[in-house]
């Protein structure tokens, strides 16, 4: 196993005190990371910091109930020729929203770097669920911690194929 820079420490120390004490940073920093990634073409914010293998996309979806288009930063992994990204709101007790709107409304589309692909999103279920989460856990061994921290809550896997 590949040592863990101190950098790498501390984003997923600061991310699990956070969590335990039920404060999700996530619509506080989305707007801000959109931003960077596509100014920057995904140069900015392509991954977690001091996670190298721990990359991120952009997750376009729509309001289940508004309709409105938003956009989600989410860390992925690449199964073949899918895309497969956690729907796990960092551990807490429900599913972020941005699953419920891929329910909802499953052709979408994806940006890695400054390559936009449509996609069509559904969620992994047994065999293939199992298979694919522990290759989520050792790009990011925090996705052990939001497992344990989801009360309950198995996370799910979507599985985003090219359309």
């Amino acid at each position: 196993m590949s040592t863990v820079s101190l950098l790498g420490k501390l984003t997923a120390s600061s991310s699990e005190l956070a969590n335990r004490r039920g404060i999700y940073m996530g619509r506080r920093s989305t707007r801000l990371h959109v931003a960077l990634y596509r100014r920057s073409g995904g140069r900015l914010g392509n991954h977690v910091p001091g996670w190298p293998g721990a990359r991120i996309l952009l997750l376009d979806h729509t309001g289940a109930k508004s309709g409105a288009k938003r956009t989600s930063p989410v860390m992925y992994h690449e199964d073949g020729e899918t895309l497969v990204v956690a729907a796990s709101k960092a551990g807490q007790p429900t599913n972020p929203a941005w699953f419920h709107n891929l329910e909802a409304n499953p052709e979408t589309t994806v940006q890695i770097g400054p390559e936009v692909r449509r996609v069509r999103a559904r969620v992994a279920g047994g065999d293939e669920r199992d298979r694919l989460w522990p290759q989520f856990v050792a790009f990011y061994p925090g996705y052990e911690f939001f497992q344990r921290n989801a009360k309950g809550r198995e996370i799910p896997l979507v599985i985003l194929e090219r359309r």
